[in-house]
């Protein structure tokens, strides 16, 4: 009997000691959760009981170069509604359906759904957005937000691009300067019931939304409209696939217009700017993505004579041929088995080589680029940034679509030398024509200048790269000599204008596949012949009727430069008569 109640006394201590070990236990784990724990689960409390709505920071604008707006914004509302809170539902739901004018059953689906809060409509117009919040309906959240806006619809939207929904940038400037434009979103914090409902008279806890940077870019409104203009008078005139022009300060590198006709407006980007029906949406998006595409940067073309401006500054470097230098063009050049003709059939006959550069001379060109050599013609396309991506601040930009050197025989050198057998984009093309024509600087195109506040500090400067003495100072004269005198004179005589001096080159290349019989017509002209300030490049694919680069691309931008170069400050030359 003592040895049971001796083991019983033991069974009672153990129990009271592994209850006393438990409590200790409860104990030391609420004083953790209490003390240590303390801040994380007020917190985790504080938000089962607060309901976050986001304020949308304004976007910055973009700027032109005299500080026209080319994108801003515009105030519109979110409409939305908390379903704990709605007193009155089929009030609510007659009202948003009458305002928003939304189908009843749509309206009646959002309302009526168990979610702490539920979007009914984005981009409201702020007229009806106050309204809607004029009724002062329980449960019904009407926030300001904001929209893109381009005040010119489609003045450069290929270059400006356009937003998205949540107002992220979605091709374009919009989407390179992403990043200094979004701004940062604020929040409002507002205090609720276990229910979800919020508290009357609860202090709302606020983070205000901080505004994007403005961009200022290079492109000049005025210039860019006169573009557009005369763009648009060619195409419709040569009913051509598309007409781009490109206007750029030779000597930085910056772009003043860019326009590829037909744009699309910036307002409405999701509608086609042609008149079809898309069969499904996939071809509807296929059409978008064309209607998008900016020609001057992603999409590679032969350039055709205007290449001949790159070939004549390689044979000048290398000294394999002079201005003075003779030859006889009889139409045509043998190059292995082939027979390669000029635009000429009937030859050009005894020419200098200025002469011939003045007549866009075919055999003469790829004369010199046979005694200019295969490595030695790919040294210059490396210098003059033709087997390279420009850098040009635009998304997408197209690659160079060349033959790889060692693969390059007698036939393909010969053809390369006038302009065909190879792809470069326009842009390339306009930037390495810079370098020669500049004094031999290798400029990086672009349209970004800087990053303002909102009270116009500048906050960012941006910075391009650029590469010194591709080419001699001699060489780069001499090319601006040739090339005005082939505007003077020569087969680019219609960009010529009374007062200005004119440098330039024209082509007419032919599109694969050759039998088609479609060609692109194009012409490069810069002024003052002497100090270049402004160049620009006009390209007209595939017009119809008469084609050649210096009867249609050539009074484009002869007319271009009528409007701009007094705008520009460009003075005219006085005309002395002798007596």
């Amino acid at each position: 009997m003592a040895i049971f109640r001796t083991y019983n006394r033991k069974k009672i201590l153990i129990m009271m000691a592994a209850f006393l070990l438990a409590v200790i236990l409860v104990l030391v784990r609420l004083a953790y959760l209490m003390i240590v724990c303390k801040e994380y689960y007020t917190l985790q409390a504080e938000e089962l009981h607060q309901r976050e709505r986001r304020i949308k920071a304004a976007r910055g604008r973009i700027m032109d170069a005299n500080g026209v707006e080319l994108a801003s914004n515009r105030t519109v509302c979110t409409v939305s509604v908390i379903y704990n809170q709605v007193e009155e539902p089929e009030k609510v739901i007659s009202m948003l359906t009458k305002e928003l004018q939304l189908e009843e059953a749509e309206v009646r689906k959002k309302v009526e759904k168990k979610s702490s809060r539920e979007r009914i409509k984005s981009n409201v117009d702020k007229e009806i957005g106050d309204r809607i919040r004029a009724y002062d309906y329980a449960g019904v959240k009407v926030d300001e937000d904001y929209k893109r806006y381009y005040p010119y619809d489609n003045l450069a939207s290929k270059v400006l691009g356009f937003t998205g929904a949540d107002n992220q940038g979605i091709i374009g400037l919009e989407v390179e300067y992403e990043d200094w434009l979004k701004g940062k979103d604020g929040t409002i914090l507002t205090l609720t019931d276990a229910r979800g409902v919020e508290l009357e008279g609860a202090r709302e806890v606020r983070e205000e939304s901080q505004a994007g940077y403005d961009v200022y870019v290079s492109l000049d409104y005025n210039i860019q409209k006169y573009a557009q203009q005369i763009a648009y008078k060619t195409l419709e005139a040569k009913s051509a696939n598309y007409v781009s022009i490109i206007v750029m300060n030779p000597q930085n590198g910056e772009i003043l217009a860019m326009v590829n006709a037909p744009e699309f407006n910036l307002n409405t980007p999701y509608e086609l700017n042609i008149e079809t029906e898309p069969a499904d949406e996939k071809e509807k998006q296929n059409l978008l993505n064309q209607m998008w595409r900016n020609q001057s940067i992603n999409d590679t073309y032969e350039p055709g004579s205007t290449f001949k401006i790159i070939t004549a500054t390689a044979g000048l470097e290398e000294k394999v041929v002079n201005i003075n230098s003779t030859f006889s063009c009889p139409g045509y050049k043998i190059v292995e088995d082939r027979r390669i003709r000029c635009h000429k059939t009937t030859g050009h006959g005894a020419e200098t080589f200025l002469q011939a550069t003045m007549n866009s001379c075919n055999p003469v060109f790829m004369t010199v680029g046979e005694r200019v050599g295969v490595e030695k013609m790919y040294l210059y396309f490396r210098k003059l940034g033709l087997l390279n991506r420009t850098g040009v601040d635009l998304p997408g930009e197209a690659a160079t679509i060349i033959h790889k050197q060692e693969n390059v025989g007698p036939v393909e050198l010969a053809t390369m030398s006038f302009g065909q057998s190879f792809q470069i984009t326009p842009m390339q093309l306009l930037r390495a024509v810079s370098a020669v024509i500049n004094g031999g600087t290798l400029v990086t195109p672009h349209f970004g200048v800087c990053a303002k506040d909102s009270d116009g500090n500048t906050v960012e400067t941006f910075s391009y790269p650029t590469e010194s003495n591709v080419i001699s100072l001699d060489t780069s004269e001499t090319m601006r000599y040739i090339l005005e005198q082939v505007v003077s004179e020569g087969t680019g005589k219609n960009g010529k204008i009374e007062g200005f001096s004119i440098g330039g080159k024209t082509a007419t290349s032919q599109k694969l596949p050759r039998s088609a019989h479609k060609y692109i017509s194009s012409y490069i002209g810069f002024a003052p012949a002497d100090n270049p300030s402004v160049v620009a490049i006009g390209i007209i694919d595939e017009p119809q009727g008469v084609y050649y680069g210096g009867t249609v691309a050539a009074p484009m931008i002869r007319e271009l430069y009528e409007n701009i170069l007094p705008y520009l400050g460009i003075p005219q030359q006085e005309v002395t008569t002798e007596e």
